[in-house]
Formats: structure tokens, sequence, C-alpha cells
């Protein structure tokens, strides 16, 4: 079952702020405004957040579509490559929805995440796109280092005997007597 691709809803913070940004506009909140607000929060960080990073080691694997969003956020260079950047624009995006009891956690979250891509950029990290690599064509000649010198059928390699030389000078035009046949052949007539 682990080798199955499953697509699953996204079960952190981004859900929850958008979730809590629905129920505090359709509940018509006091302060229903800032659900809203979670609702645009939420949508804008799942877009920012799609695309994944290309890791320093090993591969990743890219996210269905993921290549659109990617080309957006290389328009934007270090505003979206820096996880300094990143770090303060979800801390300043939590600060608003933290007004509201509905969104409270979905700020929370965020203020998470905030912290991590802090750690992150602390240790020098950053977001690095993944790049489509180019289809590498298969040389014909490449894995051919020497044509067969046998005609098919050929028998195995350890069978194969080596000319000698005078099997190499027979070869050459020089005729050293009569050929005796390797298999003697008996004649059975009935």
């Amino acid at each position: 079952m682990q080798n199955q691709k499953q697509r699953k809803c996204p079960k952190d913070g981004r859900a929850v702020l958008i979730m809590g940004g629905i129920v505090a506009t359709a509940g018509q909140f006091t302060k229903w405004y800032f659900g809203v607000y979670s609702i645009g929060a939420g949508v804008f960080v799942c877009l920012l957040e799609y695309p994944r990073g290309k890791r320093r080691k090993g591969s990743t694997m890219e996210r269905c579509g993921q290549k659109y969003m990617t080309k957006v956020l290389k328009v934007f260079g270090p505003l979206t490559r820096n996880y300094y950047i990143r770090a303060f624009l979800h801390l300043g995006l939590s600060v608003p929805a933290g007004f509201l009891l509905a969104t409270i956690l979905g700020t929370a979250c965020l203020a998470i995440a905030s912290s991590i891509y802090l750690l992150a950029a602390v240790r020098g990290e950053q977001w690095i796109p993944i790049e489509p690599k180019p289809k590498e064509r298969p040389q014909v000649g490449g894995t051919i280092k020497q044509p067969p010198s046998n005609p098919p059928p050929r028998p195995p390699a350890e069978a194969r005997k080596k000319p000698s030389e005078e099997e190499a000078a027979g070869a050459a035009g020089i005729s050293g007597g009569p050929q005796e046949n390797p298999v003697p052949v008996i004649d059975e007539v009935v």
C-alpha cells in the first residue's frame, strides 16, 4: 500500500486557517472580516508552498501541476527563494488572523511554520526549483566497442580457440597441406 501514490488533502495550518476563516465568515462573527482575510491568506500560503523545492542530496518527486507554480515563483526570484523572507511573511500573515477565535489555531500553525523557516534560513537553506532534466538520447554506437568477428551462431567464449600461427598462416593464403577433420566420420551403411 505504501508504494502506491495516494493523493491526500493537506492536513496542516493552511487548511486549518482556511476552514477557520470559512466558519467565521459563514457564522457572521462580530469580526467576520478577519475570517475573509484568513481565507485569502490561507489560499496565498497554499499557492506559495505548493511547489516542492529540490533537495541537496537524492531526488525529489515533483507534485502534479507543480511546474506552472514553479514558473510563477521563479519570476519573483529572491522574494520566494529566501527563507528569511518566507519566515517573516508567514509571521506577518498570522498576526491579523489571531484576532478571531475561529482562526487562532491557523494562526498558531503559521507562527510555528515561521519559526521553522527561520531555523532553516539560519542553517543556510533556500528554496531551489526542480528543473526538468534534458532527455538524453541513447548513443547508438556508444555501447558497442568492436563488432563481432565470427558470424552467428557463436560458441561460448571459453570454447572459442585462439588461432595458432599455422592457422593464421593458412588464413593468409599459405597452405600447409591437407586439412584434417577434427570430428571422426564413421560411415555405417545398412
